[in-house]
């Protein structure tokens, strides 16, 4: 599933619309097929989910020990229409323009490390992984001043925030008050002193909207069970320095940089 979704929301978050998967496994030596079926039906129910077809494949077997159980490879095809290419690039972003994600963050680099490390939390922690492209497509399909785009995955929305910084060669403010974090995965960061603007997530978008269109674009994603918890949260601004400053809750301002690692193994 994490294949599919991975590859559907790259897909859809340039603006494109995914249609075909080709996939690739190496195995490793003495792998049990009962788990290969598994993985391969959470893959078919995926793709039938997100509306796209899995049309090539390959499969390789390495000796025991030469690689860690299974490693999947998808690539995927979309059609992208010329009023979308911009999305991509990020070229007509503005000051003012509004960033909103569509929902908590943190939950599923939470849910790996509790899969991983066999911990078991009180209140259970569910990936948020899931194919984004039909909730993007409605919200491209009634808004006409989406700037940009990007899947909030390996680094989370801070790494995001700050190649986009970088890309438009402007500052982002944002408002910690305003992104929304599950009270689990916050009290878990707490404890294991991890950020959760820096963690995974495979089923998190970031969508700047232009001035004027933030609102609707809200109003789109709390309309879907995948954007439920939609916020606005933040602002493109002036700066040459091109930094991504954060507003705390406590009232004081702080610079969000670069991971110089990260927190987590990852997992895709």
């Amino acid at each position: 599933k994490l294949a599919v979704c991975g590859t559907v929301n790259d897909l859809a978050v340039s603006g494109a619309d995914p249609r075909y998967i080709a996939a690739s496994f190496i195995i490793e030596e003495g792998f049990p097929m009962h788990d290969l079926v598994v993985i391969a039906e959470s893959m078919a129910e995926e793709a039938l989910r997100a509306g796209v077809k899995i049309v090539a494949g390959d499969t390789k077997v390495v000796d025991k020990g030469k690689c860690d159980k299974l490693f999947i490879t998808t690539s995927g095809t979309g059609i992208l229409k010329p009023d979308m290419e911009h999305i991509g690039t990020g070229k007509r972003i503005k000051p003012g323009d509004k960033l909103i994600i569509n929902g908590p963050l943190g939950n599923h680099a939470i849910a790996v490390l509790g899969a991983r490390n066999n911990l078991s939390f009180s209140t259970p922690v569910t990936s948020d992984c899931a194919s984004l492209n039909h909730l993007i497509h409605n919200v491209l399909d009634i808004c006409k001043e989406i700037r940009f785009m990007r899947d909030l995955t390996r680094g989370g929305l801070a790494t995001v925030l700050n190649e986009l910084a970088v890309m438009i060669g402007s500052g982002i403010i944002i408002d910690e008050a305003s992104v929304p974090v599950d009270d689990p995965v916050k009290g878990l960061c707490e404890m294991l002193g991890f950020d959760p603007l820096y963690l995974a997530n495979e089923g998190k978008v970031l969508i700047v909207a232009g001035t004027g269109e933030e609102t609707r674009v809200l109003d789109i994603l709390r309309s879907d069970p995948l954007g439920k918890y939609a916020e606005i949260i933040g602002e493109i601004i002036p700066d040459k320095k091109k930094l991504v400053v954060l507003n705390t809750s406590v009232g004081g301002k702080r610079i969000l940089d670069m991971p110089s690692g990260l927190q987590l193994p990852r997992i895709c």
